[in-house]
């Protein structure tokens, strides 16, 4: 299995446009402090990748990816789909930069509540849908399935001028129910409460049996979560906040990490303390631009690396 992370910054990353805070200024003046919104490219056979959530990045990532460059026909792309975690505006607004798929449509695998989401909060089938048609596949909950679609109505699984034939796929996907926390614009929609609205990922290459679990937001750590790591080969997680109180000290909300929906990761009950007994290659992303694990330099990078734990960097590529 191989994954290309393609960005590893929370909402607005790093630097974010409006903010002057130390690790935004310091990206400005040390350019290898940059990072594009989080997002992660998995390869599901030898020419057909997808991609997990579709960031304001898309393009500039797409770019700095050569395995995702189009070709050899002038329209025809590794692109096969893309797969949501949640219905956050920074893990969704690249689906409209991606509209110039044409007549190949674009294939969504998400959970109900987030495509009921992006259908009746941001109007998605009516803004993008006159430019690619989008088809809509159920994230499967709780089983794996084929990552590629075989079905001969999946745009992307047809001759389409824009992508190529779907084989079979060599990954399986689970979608693993995190929490009910809605983005700010679906507050008040009428779509059911459940722990569907963010989940983690569970990806297993089907050769050799290797897994990855990718949970980019996390405001609870559920057991069926504990049960995935305990066995996977690597694990990447939300690294939003250093610790719980950096939302109110920083002075960017009045709310703990932990009531932004994001488990911190150092401190009682953080993250770290989950992810140093695995036997796991793990590592955080999703880093908001205060954490100070935005400078390279800070201590903290040896506190998580004397317990064996790493923070993922723009153009990762792991392979299992």
């Amino acid at each position: 299995m191989l994954l290309q992370v393609l960005g590893t910054a929370a909402g607005g990353g790093v630097p974010q446009w409006n903010c002057a805070c130390p690790g935004c200024s310091g990206a400005r003046a040390h350019p290898h402090w940059r990072r594009r919104h989080a997002s992660l490219a998995v390869q599901a056979s030898e020419d057909r990748w997808y991609l997990v959530n579709a960031t304001p990045d898309i393009g500039d990532q797409i770019e700095d990816c050569p395995a995702l460059h189009p070709g050899p026909g002038s329209r025809r792309t590794p692109i096969a789909g893309l797969v949501l975690t949640d219905a956050e505006l920074d893990h969704t607004l690249g689906i409209a930069r991606l509209r110039e798929a044409g007549a190949g449509g674009l294939e969504l695998l998400t959970t109900g509540p987030v495509r009921e989401a992006l259908l009746t909060g941001l109007r998605l089938e009516a803004v993008v849908g006159p430019y690619t048609p989008l088809t809509w596949r159920d994230l499967p909950l709780a089983r794996p399935e084929p990552l590629t679609s075989t079905s001969s109505d999946t745009p992307n699984s047809t001759a389409a001028p824009n992508s190529t034939a779907a084989p079979d796929s060599a990954v399986t996907i689970t979608a693993i129910p995190i929490s009910a926390k809605r983005p700010r614009y679906a507050a008040d929609l009428p779509v059911p409460e459940g722990d569907s609205w963010v989940v983690a990922l569970l990806l297993t290459d089907r050769a050799t049996g290797a897994t990855a679990v990718y949970a980019p937001a996390l405001a609870a750590w559920p057991d069926a979560l504990q049960s995935a790591v305990d066995q996977a080969d690597c694990v990447i997680v939300d690294g939003t906040f250093w610790d719980d109180e950096e939302p109110r000290r920083t002075g960017i909300s009045t709310r703990t990490a932990t009531a932004m929906g994001h488990l911190p990761i150092d401190g009682p009950g953080g993250t770290a303390e989950r992810l140093a007994p695995l036997g796991a290659r793990c590592l955080y992303t999703h880093l908001n631009n205060t954490n100070p694990l935005v400078d390279p330099g800070v201590p903290q990078y040896k506190r998580l690396a004397d317990r064996g734990i790493e923070v993922a960097g723009d153009g990762m590529v792991i392979q299992l």
